[in-house]
Order: C-alpha cells, then sequence, then structure tokens
C-alpha cells in the first residue's frame, strides 16, 4: 500500500513533522517509524529533571497515544529502517516489511561520540542519548561507593551535556569529578570568561576539574569500569564513568541511498535532499541557512521542532524556510541559561556584557562590529535574566545595527535598540 508520508526518526522532528501536518490539514496517510520502543519524547530532561527524579516519563512526551491515534498517524515502534530504494521509492524495515512512500522525511537523529580507549565497552561506562541510558545512569548513581561511601562519578567531557550531568549527579549526592580537553569547561561555546561562571559554580559545589587533559584508559577491577588514567599518568577512580564528549549525525541510510552528506544529510532551506521527495529534519540534517549563507546544522530540541514544521509544510507544496534563531538551554544547580544565536558567527564577534558575570545574572551578547562603536548582533545568552530571549532574537534576525554602549547598558530596554 502506498503511504502518502513515511516518517523516519521517532524523535521530535518527526512527531512534529507528523502532528503539524494533520494540524495544516493534510489528509493522507502517515506513517512514523520509531526504532525506540518508546512514543517520541524530549532528550533535554535525560540530563536534567528526569535524570534527579523530578520529572517522570510522562512529562517527556510532547505528544499523548492518544494525539497520535485521533490524528490518524501510524506509530510504527521499535522499527528499524535499513534501507531505502529511491527508484521503487520504498523504505525496507529490519522485520522485511517494505514501506511505499510518496514523500519520506528522514529524521534519524544522532548518537553519542564514542570514547576510543582500552576499558571503554566495559560495564560501568554510560553515554546518555536515549530513555534508557538515562533510566540506567540514575539507578547506578543510587548505588553506593565502596564502604557505603559516596557513588564516585567520572564525566568524561567538560561540553553542556557533560556539566549538566555532573551537576545533577552532584545534586543527587555523588562525588563527581569532569575530565575536559579544554583549559576551561565550555570555552568552545561560549568562550574562557563566561565559561569559568560555570565551573566556578561547579567547584562550589563540590564537582573537582581535570582540565586540558585526556583519557587514554578505562581501568578494569572485578569486570567492571573502576577508574580512568589520564595522559598525564593520573588515575580516577569511579564508580560510574559517563562519557559526553558530543554526537555524530545518523546519515548512513541517508549515505547509502546516494543522498548527499556532509555533516549531515544536505538539504536547502525548505528541507529538501537532492532527491524532491526525499526530506531531512531535525539532528541529522544539515540544511542551507539564509542568515549565515551556508549550511547549519543544529543540535537542540528547538531546532527539532522548528524544522519539523518546515519539513511538515514543504510536504504540503507550502512556502516554508528554516529561518529560525538557534536556541537552546541549560539549568546547573542555580544557574539558568537560555542562549539564542549563531555560534559559529560568535566564535569571531565581539563579545559585550550588560551587568556583572561575577553576579550570576547578566547578559553576554556577541557582535559583528562594523566600527569601533557599533556592530550586528549574532547571538545573545542571559543568565539568571528571564523573558528576554524573544528581545535578543528580534536584535539578530533583524540584522539592525545596535550602538555597544546602549547595549551594554542595563537601563535601556533591549526592545527599544
Amino acid at each position: 500500500m502506498m503511504n502518502d508520508v513515511v516518517i523516519v526518526g521517532g524523535g521530535l522532528a518527526g512527531a512534529t513533522a507528523a502532528q503539524t501536518l494533520r494540524a495544516e490539514g493534510f489528509t493522507g496517510t502517515i506513517t512514523l517509524v520509531c526504532q525506540e520502543n518508546h512514543l517520541p519524547y524530549l532528550r533535554p530532561p535525560l540530563s536534567k529533571g528526569f535524570l534527579a527524579g523530578r520529572e517522570d516519563e510522562t512529562s517527556l512526551l510532547p505528544y499523548t497515544a492518544d494525539d497520535y491515534t485521533e490524528h490518524g498517524i501510524e506509530l510504527l515502534e521499535g522499527e528499524a529502517a535499513v534501507a531505502i530504494n529511491r527508484a521503487a521509492a520504498t523504505v525496507t524495515l529490519a522485520q522485511g516489511r517494505v514501506l511505499e512512500y510518496g514523500q519520506l522525511l528522514l529524521a534519524t537523529g544522532a548518537s553519542p561520540r564514542t570514547l576510543e580507549v582500552p576499558g571503554a565497552g566495559l560495564p560501568g561506562v554510560h553515554y546518555l542519548r536515549t530513555l534508557e541510558d538515562s533510566r540506567s545512569l540514575r539507578e547506578s548513581l543510587k548505588r553506593a561507593g565502596p564502604g557505603q561511601g559516596r557513588c564516585r562519578v567520572v564525566l568524561v567531557g567538560s561540553g553542556w551535556i557533560g556539566m549538566e550531568v555532573a551537576a545533577t549527579a552532584t545534586t543527587l549526592g555523588a562525588e563527581v569529578t569532569v575530565l575536559g580537553r579544554d583549559k576551561v569547561p565550555l570555552a568552545a561555546a561560549i568562550g574562557p570568561e563566561l565559561g569559568r561562571v560555570f565551573m566556578d559554580r561547579q567547584k562550589e559545589a563540590g564537582v573537582k576539574f581535570y582540565t586540558e587533559t585526556i583519557v587514554t584508559e578505562i581501568v578494569e577491577r572485578d569486570g567492571r569500569a573502576a577508574g580512568v588514567t589520564t595522559g598525564s599518568g593520573s588515575y580516577v577512580p569511579a564508580d560510574v564513568i559517563v562519557v559526553a564528549v558530543g554526537v555524530a549525525p545518523n546519515t548512513a541510510l541517508a549515505e547509502a541511498a546516494g543522498l548527499s552528506i556532509d555533516n549531515g544529510i544536505l538539504t536547502d532551506g525548505a528541507l529538501r535532499t537532492d532527491d524532491p521527495r526525499i526530506l531531512a529534519a531535525g539532528d541529522a540534517a544539515n540544511p542551507y541557512h539564509p542568515f549565515i549563507g551556508g549550511h547549519l546544522r543544529s543540535e537542540h530540541w528547538a531546532n527539532a521542532i522548528s524544522s519539523g514544521k518546515v519539513a511538515a509544510r514543504t510536504m504540503m507544496g507550502k512556502t516554508a524556510q528554516l529561518d529560525d534563531v538557534p536556541y537552546f538551554y541549560t539549568d546547573q544547580f542555580d544557574l539558568g541559561m537560555e542562549y539564542s544565536g549563531y555560534s559559529s558567527l560568535a566564535s569571531n564577534a565581539k563579545m559585550v556584557l550588560r551587568g556583572d558575570p561575577a553576579s550570576r545574572k547578566f547578559i553576554a551578547f556577541w557582535l559583528m562590529p562594523v566600527s569601533s562603536t557599533r556592530g550586528w548582533v549574532v547571538a545573545g545568552m542571559s543568565v539568571n535574566v528571564w523573558d528576554i530571549q524573544d528581545d535578543i532574537k528580534f536584535l539578530i534576525s533583524s540584522g539592525h545595527e545596535v550602538q555597544t554602549s546602549q547595549l551594554s547598558d542595563p537601563d535601556i530596554p533591549l526592545g527599544e535598540l
């Protein structure tokens, strides 16, 4: 039977696309292929509220089972797509079923990058991407260490996920050590000055840091991971090891089908691949973004929602373009942060502060200068300052030139710049 739309990928992008199709009047058949044995769910809480036990599984669901049933969306849970035949317009599933499609959306997500050192496959080494990963890690964090002491946790990686898990594990009573390649955690994303704000708060809570270091081996004892050795020869004991060294887009299915791949599945601004019947969205897609005049892959949940909506409208023949300003957030202890903008541009931009980072309540802007006193905003981050992200996104998307002195002045509302 011909399926009007087949969506491969049961994450937020795929679910959003399916629901948007129905919300905007699409009446054809929709089949959503979900590799996991779950309804599509939100991933950000897996390192935050869900891992901490403050949120239950139902709170992770953007849509309930009834939403799919009532909207006539067929969910195939626990099914993996293994091949695409573009000439026949079919998708073959692992259990042998073949789905014909009129249009195909690839929302295959991303997978954690693995640690390639001796001992990396030992029990006690965790990655954090799925609901099962978070459940397993939470159970491990509950176990006491030797002599019924605190559970010793080593985080390999000092990016956003690593720092969030460090904060959550510490809150749960663990003794946490973070190992990172950079001198300052998060420096690659927001620079060393602001990275130290988060590092200092973590240190206050008791988190230990080994910076400018790499892991050379995970040491085994009694059949389990018992600690790590570093490039400097240090040994850090551990009951639980969490590897958080980034993710890679899941492109194997698309690549085998002959679609263009470059740090993700290449698409135009409407999320079409080089096959007119196939689109891509979410973490796996690397779409053209008009603001930067090039391709931009984003791994955040806001992009999953935006790209799911754009893909749905494109499949319906509507004019659509993925031009939302990227957005993400983090929660670490009492530090709440929201970031909007283009990190690839921010890395070469001038930082302008509104407020003092030492107060842990401030806004940082990244400005592409057009003179010594003016420029246009390409990114903005607020720490413990709320309800201003819409203003920051407008500053970015409008391309308006602003004066540095006004941007740093807390007495001038952002909406008046």
